[in-house]
Parts: structure tokens; C-alpha cells; sequence
């Protein structure tokens, strides 16, 4: 059935497209008191800080947990540098398929595929996006970010568009205090879903520039906590974070009885391993587990045993 974009409602600070089928009334946002009844649990129980934000885009329901405090994104700051990239791209500043040179005074340290390159070797722009997105590499998100225009760009881009506490602090002047309090970038549950509500709605710099970024967001490799108790065959967009004492997961679901997007973020943790049992990790898989069985209550699907064999 076509879809059309109708409305924008006003939550907070955050301007929220909402996605309706074509000839129904707008859907209002309204809490869930049922499905915040389970998830309230899992962050209560928590070592740490939690904040949650869940909104089925069809029927309105919502769930907000500490949805509205600043916590770190981790690698989720590659979508607004991806967006970034995309303004530029669309503006005609770069081209797509341009071969950029990569050197190695780009390298951020670490296990990424692009930071394996030799001095000079050659890559497409479209494959560094996909790097960066697909399997979050460091390298590869900082070389985005000076494309973008620096994180003030970005930022300017985010406060046009009604994301007021999303931020690049990393590499951006009169940041360093922030950067100190949250590493590279900073955002709320809610801001950080929304954005991906942004895109999916084909609001985030043009239609087309939208639905190219979708893309790149449903092929993630990372796909061993929130993704991984989603059916394979259903699409979702995503985009993972995790450093010591945080992890974090904004995933939207393109589910059979209607999309719904959410965000969970952890901060001051206390279980800062990076073993498949991590407090954080479990949450986020916890989470995503509950919501798509209470969101499809008619599947019988299931994790199979032996699963995480076969999880990055």
C-alpha cells in the first residue's frame, strides 16, 4: 500500500516525521504503559545508567525511559556524519563514485579494513561510506567527517533540523569539554531514533540522498545484539555503538504489522568486557527481543540454538 508523508509532531525539541498510510489521520505519539511495564525491569535492573526510547510509527505507541538525557553514541555518531557527507553530496561539493587517496595520516589505530590500506591506494567515496556504516570503521568515519565539512558542519546540519542535543564533539572546536564528558559524539535515545525516522521518512536531505543512506543502514556486519533476535528476512536499519563503559543500538524495523524504531544507551556501566555476556550487550538484546514479540505477537520465530556461533 503507498505511503505518504502527512504530519510533524513536536516531541520535546525534536521535530518527528511520522509515517501514516495514505488517506488515515495523522497517528499521535502516546505512551505505552504495557510495553514500558516490561522494559522498565530491564533498565531498573541495570548496573548503570539507562535510556530507552521505543515508537511504533503505525499505531503511535511510545516508550520513554530516560529518553531525553545525554549519553554517549559511541560509533552512532556515524550517522550524522553520514548525513553530513550527503549534504555535501547532494549540493554537488562531491561526487559519489570520486576516487578519493587515502594516507596513512588518516589512520585512527585500531582493527579497522581501511586503516590496513597501504599509503596512496585509491577507494571510491561510496566505499568508504559503506566502511564506515557496514562495519563501522573508525578510520574511515573520521576521513567522512573531514569530508562532511567537520563536525561543525554536521552539527549546524542537526541544529537546523530540530536535533538540538546531537552533537560531533571529536575534531570540533569549542567541543573539548564535551568531548571530555562524552567522547566523540553525544545524543539522547530519542534524538538518535528519530534521526533514523528522518531518514526512513526520506526527509534527510532529499529523497533520494535518504534512501541511499537506508540502504547503507540495513547492511550492517555487527548484527550480534539487538539485530540478532530480529528474523533474518525482516529488513532493519541500524547503527551500533560500544566503548568501555557504554553500548548502545538504534534499530528500525521494517516489521510485518508496521515499522517501529527504538534506541537504547547505556552510560557509567559497570561491566566494562567486551565478552558476548556484557550487562549492556544482553540489555540490548533483551530489549529487542521484547519488543518484537510484543509489536508481532503472532511469530514463533526465535534465536536458533547455536546462533551466536555465527555472530561477529
Amino acid at each position: 500500500m503507498q505511503r505518504r508523508l502527512t504530519t510533524v509532531l513536536l516531541l520535546g525539541t525534536v521535530l518527528i516525521p511520522t509515517l501514516v498510510l495514505a488517506q488515515r489521520a495523522p497517528v499521535t505519539a502516546h505512551e505505552d504503559s504495557v510495553l514500558t511495564a516490561q522494559l522498565r525491569p530491564l533498565a531498573e535492573a541495570f548496573h548503570g545508567r539507562v535510556g530507552i526510547y521505543v515508537r511504533h510509527l503505525g499505531s503511535g505507541a511510545t516508550v520513554t525511559i530516560d529518553a531525553d538525557s545525554l549519553f554517549p553514541t559511541a560509533s552512532m555518531i556515524k550517522v550524522p556524519i553520514l548525513i553530513g557527507v550527503f549534504d555535501r553530496l547532494e549540493r554537488g561539493e562531491l561526487g559519489f563514485l570520486d576516487t578519493r587517496v587515502y594516507t596513512d595520516s588518516l589512520l585512527y589505530p585500531g582493527e579497522d579494513i581501511l586503516g590496513s590500506f597501504r599509503d596512496s591506494a585509491t577507494i571510491p567515496l561510496a566505499q568508504v561510506l559503506m566502511l564506515m556504516i557496514t562495519t563501522s570503521d573508525n578510520t574511515a568515519a573520521l576521513w567522512s567527517q573531514h569530508l562532511a565539512g567537520t563536525g561543525t558542519r554536521i552539527n549546524a546540519w542537526l541544529a537546523a533540523h530540530g536535533f538540538e542535543r546531537t552533537r560531533v564533539n571529536s575534531r570540533t572546536p569549542g567541543r573539548e569539554a564535551d568531548r571530555e564528558a562524552y567522547g566523540w559524539g553525544q545524543t539522547t535515545p530519542r534524538e538518535m531514533a528519530e534521526l533514523l525516522v528522518t531518514i526512513r521518512a526520506r526527509r534527510a536531505v532529499s529523497p533520494a540522498a535518504s534512501e541511499a543512506m537506508y540502504r547503507f543502514l540495513t547492511r550492517i556486519y555487527w548484527n550480534g545484539e539487538a539485530l540478532s533476535q530480529i528474523p533474518p528476512w525482516v529488513q532493519a536499519a541500524s547503527k551500533q555503538g560500544a566503548v568501555d563503559r557504554s553500548r548502545s543500538e538504534a534499530v528500525l524495523v521494517n516489521a510485518p504489522s508496521g515499522d517501529y524504531v527504538f534506541c537504547v544507551i547505556t552510560k557509567d556501566q559497570q561491566d566494562e568486557s567486551w565478552e558476548h555476556d556484557n550487562e549492556g550487550y544482553v540489555l540490548l538484546r533483551r530489549v529487542s527481543a521484547t519488543l518484537w514479540h510484543y509489536f508481532e505477537p503472532g511469530s514463533t520465530w526465535s534465536p536458533p540454538e547455536g546462533a551466536k556461533r555465527f555472530v561477529p
